[in-house]
Order: C-alpha cells, then sequence, then structure tokens
C-alpha cells in the first residue's frame, strides 16, 4: 500500500518539477535571447564591441558544459547517486583493514 502512494508522490514531484522549470527557463531564455540579439548590434559599434568575444566564449564553455551533462544523463550517471559514497565507504573500511594488518604485523616481527 506504499508503494502507490510513493508512486504518486514520485510523479506529483516530476510535475511540480516540471511546471516550474517551464515557468521559469521559457521567460529567462527569452529574457537571455533578447539581451544577446541587442549586445550582437554591438559588433559594429566601436564603444561596444570589446564586450562580444568574452560573451561568445562564455557561452561556447557554457554549451560544452551542458553537452556534458546530457552525456552523463544520458549514460545513466545519475540514476543511483548513493552508489559511489557506498563504494568509498566499503574501500575506506578495507584501506583501515589492511592498514591495521600491516601494523600489527610489523609490531610482531
Amino acid at each position: 500500500m506504499n508503494a502507490p502512494s510513493n508512486l504518486r508522490q514520485a510523479r506529483r514531484l516530476n510535475a511540480t518539477t516540471l511546471i516550474l522549470a517551464v515557468f521559469i527557463l521559457i521567460p529567462a531564455c527569452y529574457g537571455f535571447g533578447r539581451k544577446f540579439v541587442e549586445l550582437l548590434s554591438l559588433v559594429g559599434d566601436e564603444e561596444g564591441s570589446f564586450a562580444v568575444m568574452p560573451v561568445v566564449n562564455y557561452l561556447l564553455a557554457s554549451l560544452g558544459f551542458a553537452m556534458l551533462f546530457l552525456w552523463a544523463m544520458l549514460h545513466g550517471m545519475f540514476r543511483d547517486i548513493e552508489a559511489p559514497k557506498q563504494t568509498m565507504l566499503d574501500n575506506e573500511a578495507l584501506l583501515d583493514a589492511e592498514t591495521e594488518e600491516a601494523c600489527a604485523a610489523w609490531k610482531g616481527d
């Protein structure tokens, strides 16, 4: 009886996230697009053309990070975010046990 409740809650959370993304991202993209078009209109202007190249570099770097994020998402790297933590803790316990064994063997010599 708990599983359908969790499923409904997950769907509600996904729907809420999608709605917020639409209402936040669409106006933000529209505003950024308008400002970027205004910036591009400064290309021929002597006083404003200095700002175009840094913005283009920023956009290209951001596009690269967005592509890396998309690639990671499509390859399932965000499906089980608890596994790396557990693996790290297991490795640390193994290393601690090996260190204790090495210390015990060294003291025993």
